[in-house]
Parts: C-alpha cells; sequence; structure tokens
C-alpha cells in the first residue's frame, strides 16, 4: 500500500494500529492523485485530517481478515460490483441521513445505505473519426449486427465493467436476449479481448479496428498523456442506449465500514462528498459526472457530447451479476 495524508506527514503505523493523528482513514481503490484534491478541500473546510491507503486489490479481502480491528473508516471504490462485494461480505454498515438521501437519486445509493454514489461515469463507444460516420452508432443492440463484423474491440468480457454491462443487458431483455447478444458481439470482434479501455483506443489508432467499448473517463486519461494523446484524437465518444433505455452508466462510490472508530467524523466526510463543491472538484479531478442535481460536469467532460442516462437501478444491475458472468464463460468471450 502507498500512504498519502493530506494534512501531515505520517507514517503507516497510522493505519496498522488503532488511529492516533487521522481523524478519517481511507482504504482506496482510486489513485491518491484523484482523490487528494477532495481530501485536500475536505480538511481546510472542517479541520479534519484525511488518511488515505491506496489498494492496488484486496480491500475486502483485507477488511474482513482485520475485522473490528480495521483502522479503516471509510471505503471508496468503484463500480456497483465491488460496491456490493463488500456489502456482501458484512464489512460496511448502513448510513442513512437527511444530506445523503436529499442529495443522491434513488438509484445510485443502496436501499439501507451500505453504499453511496459519488460520480458516475458512462461505458460508451469509442469510435474512429475516419472510418465511423456521426451517428452509426446507436444502441447496444446494435453491437451484434453483423456490419460490425471484425471492426470491434474491447477488454475482457469478465472484467467487472463488462460483467456490468451485460448485467444491464440482462435487466433490459432476459439472459437469452443477452447470450445471444454477447455471440454477436463476440463474431464482430476483430482480436481476442485484451488489455485496458485505452488499449483497445490505441487499436483503433492503428487501424486495428474501427470502434471499441469504454468508460468515459479514459479520454481524459489520454488526453493528459503525452504518449496517449494521438489515441485520443483519433476517436470520438457515441452514447449509445439500450432499446426502451438510456446510456449504460455506473459509479465510483463509497461506504462506511463496520468497523468505523471515528464514526462521526466519517460520516462528516461522506456527506462533503455529495456537497455541491465536491462534487465538482471530485468529478473534474477524475473526468467524471457529478450524481447530484445541480452540479456540473467539468468543459471538457461536457464537450464530449451529452446523454440520458439509464434507468435501471443499479441494484438490479448487481442482482445479474452471476448470470452475466455465467453466460459470458458459456460463449467463451474471451476465447
Amino acid at each position: 500500500m502507498r500512504f498519502r495524508s493530506v494534512a501531515l506527514a505520517t507514517t503507516t503505523a497510522v493505519l496498522t494500529a488503532a488511529p492516533v493523528l487521522a481523524d478519517v482513514n481511507i482504504y482506496s481503490y482510486r489513485q491518491p492523485e484523484l482523490i487528494s484534491p477532495l481530501t485536500d478541500a475536505f480538511t481546510a473546510e472542517t479541520g479534519i485530517n484525511v488518511n488515505v491507503a491506496f489498494l492496488d486489490s484486496g480491500m475486502v479481502e483485507r477488511l474482513v481478515a482485520e475485522g473490528d480491528r480495521s483502522p479503516a473508516d471509510v471505503i471508496l471504490t468503484v463500480d456497483i460490483s465491488r460496491l456490493t462485494e463488500a456489502v456482501d461480505a458484512g464489512v460496511t454498515q448502513p448510513l442513512l441521513t437527511e444530506t445523503l438521501t436529499q442529495a443522491v437519486p434513488e438509484q445510485y445509493h443502496g436501499p439501507d445505505g451500505n453504499w453511496w454514489g459519488v460520480t458516475t461515469r458512462a461505458r460508451i463507444v469509442y469510435a474512429s473519426k475516419e472510418r465511423v460516420a456521426e451517428g452509426e452508432v446507436t444502441s447496444y443492440e446494435d453491437l451484434a449486427d453483423p456490419k460490425w463484423k471484425g471492426r470491434i474491440c474491447t477488454r475482457s468480457g469478465t472484467h467487472a465493467y463488462m460483467i456490468a454491462l451485460t448485467s444491464a443487458y440482462i435487466a433490459h431483455h432476459g439472459e437469452e436476449a443477452a447470450k445471444t447478444w454477447l455471440e454477436g458481439v463476440k463474431a464482430n470482434l476483430a482480436r481476442k479481448p485484451q488489455g485496458n479501455d485505452r488499449a483497445q483506443v490505441k487499436a483503433i489508432w492503428a487501424g486495428e479496428c474501427d470502434i471499441s467499448l469504454g468508460n468515459t473517463y479514459y479520454m481524459g486519461q489520454m488526453l493528459d498523456d503525452p504518449e496517449q494523446v494521438d489515441y485520443a484524437n483519433a476517436v470520438y465518444l457515441a452514447f449509445p442506449e439500450f432499446e426502451g433505455g438510456g446510456t449504460h452508466v455506473n459509479i465510483s462510490g463509497v461506504a462506511l465500514t463496520k468497523a468505523a472508530k471515528n464514526y462521526d467524523d466519517a460520516v462528516k466526510f461522506i456527506e462533503f462528498l455529495v456537497s455541491p463543491e465536491a462534487q465538482e472538484i471530485y468529478a473534474e479531478a477524475n473526468d467524471e459526472y457529478p450524481v447530484i442535481a445541480g452540479a456540473e460536469a467539468s468543459a471538457r467532460v461536457q464537450a464530449w457530447g451529452s446523454f440520458t442516462p439509464d434507468e435501471i437501478a443499479l441494484t438490479d444491475i448487481a442482482d445479474h451479476r452471476a448470470a452475466a458472468l455465467r453466460i459470458t464463460e458459456e460463449v467463451d468471450f474471451d476465447g
């Protein structure tokens, strides 16, 4: 783990023993540079110190092993599947406050308050500016059309982001239709699923495929990387919708740990995350969309285009995770 203090230099002992210097301890799957503007603002406003431990993996396993001894008060992560994994493991606790329930739309938080969406991201299509006309990509269902044969790139179908999209397809059309759709998308792949979302855009730039599936914020990450900016400039973002629905969205989210020792300060931090100030800071730092009404995405994100978010509740999507993984393996999507 790497540790980052937003108010003063601390040692790893802060998160390996009972917290002394930090008032709120966070386990995070989000890189420190993406959340430090947010934690800096919280400390400046409240005087409450924040200590962040960044984990590459194994957050839930660590929390289970630590049990009541865990120093973590809050977890920050991405994707509804990872949030519900923490809930299912029993390492979070309900948190329902007036501030949170009034700010966050119902579809973006757990019914019992065990998790809260902080920002949203859309899973969209990156399309070649040279080879795909504007308006040619219309729906997720359309990706199985043979007109795209040999033209699609994507990461592994078993990755959490792809499983969430397949789960949303099941929520709209049922398992059998989703399986047929996956078979169609697989038949249209230009190459075996591999790499991350940015690797797919690189493949479009290189002429290996014409469209790819990816999360919106990767456009910002590529634009900020001198080695990848050419990839970003070779594509535009298309916002497909489900037939009878909208564009698939997922979240970055937060939860209060069951073992939280600094309960009151942790609640203040979580409530701060849904304030207009924090929403715009966090969304801009991550090239994502605010979750609360009234807060605006950055000018750069707005320039990528507008869309209508799908209204399927994230809890419904999470309920189909197991089926989505099963049918992805049945069609041997990555094979």
